[in-house]
């Protein structure tokens, strides 16, 4: 969440940047302003009559040494009075410092200066456009029709055993799914991500830590019963690590990779949109997260994009790389970079990662800090998280792109993990 001191300090500053997402700040802005006001009044008065209760304390002891009982008395009263006061008064603070926390986090982060006007997907900027898109003339096959072809990929028996959106992998389409996944995890390791298995469940304060709660619970598989919220990507638990933690300043990058499962709802999906992989309500993923000191988590940025970009070009894909406009942008993001693949027999580009620095944004939920090493104080760090690689859109990329009259042709980075170089 935004920092709520700078909030104060710069209330038309946080007014216009967020008009860049799309998100009309000046109610809140305006009523945390007067809250804190409000705040600042209360502790005045709380610091008064501390004072005067510190002051009659002191004399009420002198009072009875003097023998003056009848004032040491009334003093003691006054004192009783004073201290329901104080609570009273704390009581107040307490209620609108919950107030000003819960107008604090619907502020949404304020997007980087390099992030693009615009409101929808069409307003993203295309960065660059790398590879050949296939001609397969006109015998293609889409993914699903291809999965059906070769019995590697079920739609209909997942449907069966849970719903629409959970499909069901056999035999080479299993294996496909487990070479890619090692794969990226190797090329990961080799970056020098330490690999971590994290829980598929958070508790809510993991969900807020990474800004997932309250923003998208919507979009996410709740266990009533429990209190959990099955992951929808493996940034949450992973992210959290490191909350409530003071880290040192020369571990800086703290870098983590991790595959998950990941489970969204994905309310409001319907259409074309949704045929096969591309959009599911259960994927496999592996997720980079690093939590970098505040002066190079842009050069972070950029080498994480490095990295997503290094992996889709290894898989032989077409592919572009998407600056997101302000209004294209996720509520905690400061800056975003999408990559879609080119699905040849669908005709169509498919997000396949985003890359994204929150700045600050994450750590002042989390109370992720760094120990500064000049000041010794605590400093709040910079997290960022890229999908290296969502698996469905990949898949259905590589079925689609690679598709020959012999078969499936498989990259030849994955032949290693997966046994084969041709699925028939």
């Amino acid at each position: 969440m935004l920092n709520l001191r700078f909030i104060q300090e710069n209330p038309e500053l946080v007014i216009e940047k967020l008009k860049k997402k799309n998100f009309n700040a000046a109610d809140i802005v305006g009523q945390i302003s007067g809250l804190y006001k409000k705040k600042n009044e209360i502790q005045v008065q709380a610091d008064q009559v501390k004072a005067e209760m510190n002051k009659l304390s002191k004399e009420i002891g002198q009072l009875f040494r003097e023998g003056k009982q009848a004032e040491a008395n009334a003093a003691k009263e006054r004192t009783t009075e004073l201290k329901d006061s104080i609570k009273q008064l704390d009581d107040e603070f307490a209620q609108i410092d919950e107030q000003v926390f819960q107008l604090q986090v619907q502020l949404p982060n304020l997007p980087a200066d390099i992030v693009p006007e615009g409101r929808t997907p069409e307003d993203n900027v295309v960065v660059k456009t790398v590879g050949d898109i296939p001609d397969l003339g006109d015998s293609k096959l889409p993914h699903w029709e291809l999965a059906s072809k070769y019995d590697i990929i079920d739609f209909e028996l997942g449907v069966k055993l849970t719903g629409a959106g959970f499909p069901v992998y056999k035999g080479k389409g299993s294996r496909l799914q487990r070479a890619l996944i090692n794969f990226f995890l190797n090329e990961a390791e080799k970056a020098g991500y330490l690999e971590i298995q994290p829980p598929l469940m958070v508790n809510e304060d993991s969900g807020f830590g990474t800004g997932q709660l309250p923003d998208k619970e919507g979009q996410m598989y709740h266990v009533t019963e429990d209190n959990l919220y099955l992951i929808p990507t493996a940034e949450v638990p992973v992210t959290n690590l490191y909350r409530d933690v003071i880290v040192d300043a020369k571990d800086l990058p703290m870098k983590n990779t991790a595959y998950s499962a990941c489970f969204r709802r994905e309310a409001g999906s319907y259409g074309k949109d949704v045929r096969g992989l591309n959009r599911l309500h259960q994927f496999d993923k592996v997720e980079v997260v690093q939590v970098a000191h505040p002066e190079q988590s842009y050069g972070i940025l950029d080498e994480m994009v490095a990295h997503v970009e290094g992996l889709v070009q290894k898989l032989g894909l077409p592919y572009r790389i998407l600056r997101l406009c302000g209004g294209d942008m996720s509520f905690t993001s400061a800056l975003t970079y999408d990559f879609e693949v080119y699905s040849a027999a669908q005709e169509k580009w498919l997000e396949v990662s985003s890359v994204s620095n929150f700045e600050s944004f994450q750590a002042n939920r989390l109370k992720l800090r760094y120990r500064d090493e000049q000041t010794k104080k605590p400093v709040v760090a910079h997290t960022l998280n890229g999908s290296a690689l969502a698996l469905p859109r990949i898949v259905a990329a590589l079925l689609e792109n690679n598709q020959t009259p012999e078969g499936i042709k498989v990259p030849e980075v994955l032949v290693p993990f997966c046994g084969f170089d041709r699925i028939k």
